[in-house]
């Protein structure tokens, strides 16, 4: 397991994209040929088009290099160093604990138990995989790091007491590729260690009854050279990981399989084969990164947080892929942590939002967990309920193996209908018909179904769920959560629609619309929102689970003049109670002002999530820490953003509706909206100078642009496209499938998608 060796632009100004970002699966479409600036800029009549500068991989190059993360300090915690990750592997680069070497993790989102009979804390629970050690000469005196987002690669120098190593770093293809030369007295010693195939969890409890510890690992080498370290699992199954040294260049795969082990073997052997080399293998890498982040684009004047922003993108896609498995708590990058499965009433959702806007759908593990798990949904609701319903517990492994329990026992019992909220959105963001018709509304009817077996009529004609769960607060309402009676009434609205939409004739439609006829009013009280019936919000919450009506839900919306006094009541009042908000508390009201169209108080809540004087701030490389490594709060984060630049809830795209006036100038450009639509518009001086938008799809387009004056409307052949004013600054626009619209008022403007000044300048993250 050691092994030793020794030694190993100016960006133009404008240049010409002829049609949007994102085709109807999000893949960026041709340029189109040049056109003079003249075209750009005409009268009303003639064709139009944007003119993009961020059109060439030297555009990118140089945008996203200012959005990097530097070290000029050694990372001496898994939240201040770099990582990376495929989806699947993931590896994070900071000092050994105690020791004069530097830790590349291992870890994989496949590498779990399967002793389910031990729950998911411990019999489903991820596992650790191991890690390398990068072991110098000299003692470490600096070093100066950077991890470039445009080519997800990692590249330096560690300077030391006998020389400098020179190291670069990527993931791809589950080959975690290293390249390391060494130059004075130096020398290049990499030494694997496989760690215990143990529950993280260990380091909050000790394991439960009749437990017994997995099998330890062993080795062996191949004539090749290569070393596989081979870790049998007693639950079925096994882990291997194979690590073969050339020259400078270390690869490392790393391989699991359920029931069969021996697929885990072929697996990691067969990833270094295939990868040859790290300069083969970096040529596909960097082709998936650069046609990747073009697929949208957002500026904004403040530096960090921008920054941020692009970080969260190169994040989600490092640690989740459709197909994939959905995000643990940790993504692929396992640490010592509390809880290390899935976890269902909350995280999994926050951790998915951002792909939509982003325009990145092909990221959606959670979309594709869902839809390959459906029997054990099913198996997860107590015999009694299996033929006509589905759920999932609290936490699971990445096979959604977890039971639910019953209403009327005090059981967290909507984490399931939730989570289909996310593949609801993903749907309204692509409309894939078949993602309707094969996932949301089989799994979402029987998550429905077993709501309603439980659903009873009171005194007053009403009808009442007995005692769940509002995760996770301390006490239990006798009866009507708030969080459930949210998501019933969302799940009875969306089982209609889709019904209605795949010309579905559900025997079941009527007991829905009787349902969101009769069910019982949210309670409330003269602080807002309650947690349930006779129940307040008396002591302070992390989770918002009691106002997801208001968010993500969006079933009473500032669109309802006659609720936004209580909205804001009920917002007040969680934040008002301290104590125990974390990160997502900020990033969540957020996320609700902006619903609001308050920008300014939005950015405020999520300020909070950067101010290092809170008790759970972000990190210094952009993670994020509670009891344990938790991924979802600064991807929700990017999501808080999102819904100041651009929201598409209830049928209506938002443009710029809640821009804080610190940041009075933005570009949005690709940026995907409910009803599959691709949204451009820029923002200067704090005026909205166009909105420009394509359909996917076809579907009705409603926007509330933000602009002033008389309106152009425009299609991109110059004809006048057909409109409707639909009062309150909303237009309605005739745009068949494949078409785009230009909205703007008075003189036709620039038409040019390019970066803003940065306005409020910022450190890089990392340790510069």
């Amino acid at each position: 397991m050691t092994s030793q060796s020794g030694k190993d632009s100016a960006v133009p100004r404008r240049t010409v994209l002829g049609t949007a970002l994102g085709g109807a699966a999000g893949a960026a479409l041709p340029p189109a040929p040049a056109r003079a600036a003249a075209d750009a800029e005409g009268p009303a009549g003639r064709p139009w088009r944007l003119r993009d500068t961020m059109a060439t991989g030297r555009a990118w190059a140089d945008f996203l290099r200012r959005q990097d993360l530097l070290w000029t300090r050694l990372p001496t915690r898994w939240y201040e160093g770099p990582f990376l990750g495929d989806g699947l592997l993931g590896s994070m680069v900071y000092q050994e604990p105690g020791e004069n070497r530097i830790r590349f993790t291992v870890q994989h989102g496949r590498v779990q138990d399967h002793r389910p009979e031990f729950g998911s804390g411990w019999g489903t629970c991820r596992l650790p995989v191991g890690h390398l050690t990068l072991e110098p000469v000299g003692t470490i005196t600096a070093v100066d790091w950077r991890l470039s987002l445009w080519n997800a690669e990692l590249t330096g120098t560690v300077t030391t007491t006998a020389g400098t190593l020179t190291l670069a770093a990527f993931v791809h293809d589950e080959v975690l590729a290293a390249r390391v030369t060494a130059d004075g007295g130096e020398q290049v010693l990499w030494t694997f260690h496989p760690e215990d195939a143990v529950s993280p969890r260990r380091i909050s409890e000790a394991p439960p009854a009749g437990y017994t510890a997995n099998p330890p690992w062993t080795v062996r080498t191949a004539a090749d050279g290569t070393e596989q370290v081979l870790q049998p699992l007693s639950g079925g199954g096994a882990t291997a990981t194979a690590h073969r040294r050339t020259g400078a260049e270390l690869l490392l795969s790393v391989g699991h399989g359920f029931p069969s082990g021996t697929s885990a073997e072929a697996d990691s052997l067969r990833n270094l084969r295939r990868a040859v080399s790290y300069g083969r293998l970096r040529q596909r890498h960097t082709r998936w990164w650069h046609a990747f982040y073009p697929k949208s684009f957002v500026s904004f004047p403040d530096q960090r947080l921008q920054s941020f922003h692009w970080i969260q993108l190169y994040k989600v896609a490092s640690a989740s892929r459709a197909g994939g498995p959905v995000m643990a708590t940790s993504g692929p990058w396992l640490e010592p942590t509390p809880w290390p499965a899935v976890w269902w009433n909350l995280n999994v959702q926050l951790e998915y939002w951002l792909i939509h806007g982003s325009n990145h759908p092909e990221l959606d593990a959670l979309a594709t967990t869902l839809r390959q798990n459906q029997e054990q949904l099913i198996a997860n609701v107590p015999a009694a309920y299996r033929a006509d319903s589905s759920g999932v517990g609290r936490s699971s492994d990445m096979f959604a193996h977890r039971e639910v329990g019953r209403p009327g026992t005090g059981a967290e019992t909507g984490d399931l209908t939730w989570a289909l909220h996310n593949v609801w959105l993903s749907y309204r963001h692509s409309m894939d018909k078949a993602l309707l018709r094969d996932t949301i509304y089989p799994v979402l009817r029987r998550a429905i179904a077993y709501y309603l077996h439980f659903l009873t009529p009171g005194s007053d004609g009403r009808l009442h769920l007995p005692s769940t769960l509002s995760p996770e607060y301390p006490v239990v309402p006798p009866q009507d959560t708030n969080y459930d009676l949210a998501l019933i009434r969302w799940g009875c609205r969306t089982l209609l629609d889709s019904a209605e939409l795949l010309g579905v004739d559900d025997a079941s439609a009527p007991r829905w619309r009787e349902v969101l006829a009769r069910l019982t009013p949210y309670p409330v009280d003269d602080n807002g929102f309650m947690i349930g019936a006779d129940t307040p919000y008396a002591q302070s919450h992390r989770h918002y689970s009691h106002l997801l009506m208001v968010y993500p839900l969006y079933l009473v919306t500032w669109d309802q003049p006659e609720n936004r006094e209580l909205i804001t009541r009920s917002i007040e009042h969680w934040h008002a109670l301290t104590g125990a908000h974390r990160g997502y508390s900020y990033t969540g009201a957020a996320s609700m002002y902006a619903m609001a169209g308050d920008g300014d108080t939005a950015l405020g809540h999520l300020r909070k999530f950067f101010d290092p004087a809170t008790r759970y701030p972000c990190r210094a490389n952009t993670h994020y820490t509670e009891a344990g490594p938790v991924i979802e709060t600064p991807l929700s984060a990017s999501q808080s953003l999102h819904d100041m630049f651009c929201q598409s809830w209830g049928g209506v795209i938002r443009v710029f509706p809640a821009v804080p006036s610190a940041w009075a100038d933005v570009t949005l450009h690709g940026f995907r909206t409910e009803g599959a639509f691709l949204v451009s518009a820029v923002r200067e001086a704090g005026v909205t100078r166009f909105v420009r938008v394509r359909s996917l799809a076809g579907e009705p387009l409603k926007v509330r642009h933000g602009l002033s004056g008389r309106l152009t409307v425009l299609l991109d052949d110059g004809s006048p496209a057909r409109t409707h004013d639909l009062g309150d600054g909303t237009l309605g626009i005739d745009l068949p499938q494949g078409r785009e619209v230009l909205i703007h008022s008075g003189t036709r403007p620039d038409l040019v998608i390019a970066p803003v000044p940065v306005s409020a300048p910022g450190a890089a993250w990392g340790l510069p």
